[in-house]
């Protein structure tokens, strides 16, 4: 039956999300509250898809702020990534330098307000970020980023990237430490039905030293990391 759903999952999924890249593409003369549509069309659609073909349930656990703040969440799978626009209402999220290269998809990313991360260009780059960043926050808008940098393996814990300490100083924003245990369900050819859970853990006040803001951070976004979150049989 996995097999079937995820069979079916591929090209009904994609397909639409292909069509709705050129209606974001479409949107964007038309201002920012009309890309903001789509792409809320395009979290709603994947969550539908999600839940009804793939037979994965969705849990969150707590309240993930709709507010300037930094949400910094576990990252297991594509999953998350994709589910932001249906979690929140606009949020900004600090990716990959390489998404905004996809055809399409890249354009209306930079557009709808995606801060590009270009780890290996030092310091100048950060300050950049921070800059855009800034813009974001006065717009009221949540920033995301994965502090562990790419997607972790569910039962692993990757170091955090230096990048979000730096982040976390210059903006002075609390930071909202999200788990999340998508990995053995979403993160595979052959998808598996199952629970998917968010945990929003206590909110990390601004202002404090950068090692016991990593600590608290590393540790709410890794408790997860149990053998009860994953499907019995499987592994990540």
């Amino acid at each position: 039956m996995p097999f079937l759903r995820s069979l079916l999952f591929y090209p009904v999924f994609y397909g639409i999300s292909a069509l709705l890249v050129v209606a974001s593409l479409l949107a964007i003369p038309l201002g920012r509250p009309a890309l903001k549509r789509v792409v809320a069309r395009w979290g709603a659609w994947h969550h539908w898809c999600v839940t009804r073909i793939l037979g994965i349930n969705i849990v969150q656990e707590g309240v993930i702020p709709d507010e300037p703040v930094l949400i910094a969440i576990k990252h297991e799978s594509f999953f998350e990534a994709i589910d932001l626009s249906r979690l929140l209402s606009f949020p900004t999220v600090f990716a990959k330098r390489e998404l905004f290269m996809i055809p399409g998809w890249g354009t209306s990313a930079r557009i709808y307000g995606l801060i590009p991360v270009a780890r290996d260009k030092g310091a100048r780059a950060l300050r950049q970020m921070i800059a855009t960043a800034k813009l974001r926050v006065d717009e009221g808008r949540p920033l995301v980023i994965f502090p562990e940098g790419t997607r972790v393996p569910h039962g692993e814990e990757a170091p955090l990237q230096s990048g979000f300490a730096g982040i976390y100083k210059l903006l002075g924003l609390p930071v909202v430490p999200v788990a999340v245990n998508s990995g053995p369900y979403y993160h595979r050819i052959i998808k598996q039905p199952g629970t998917i859970i968010y945990r929003v853990g206590e909110t990390i006040p601004a202002g404090l030293p950068r090692a016991e803001m990593e600590r608290q951070g590393h540790r709410a976004i890794n408790v997860l990391n149990d053998a009860e979150t994953m499907p019995e049989g499987l592994t990540a």
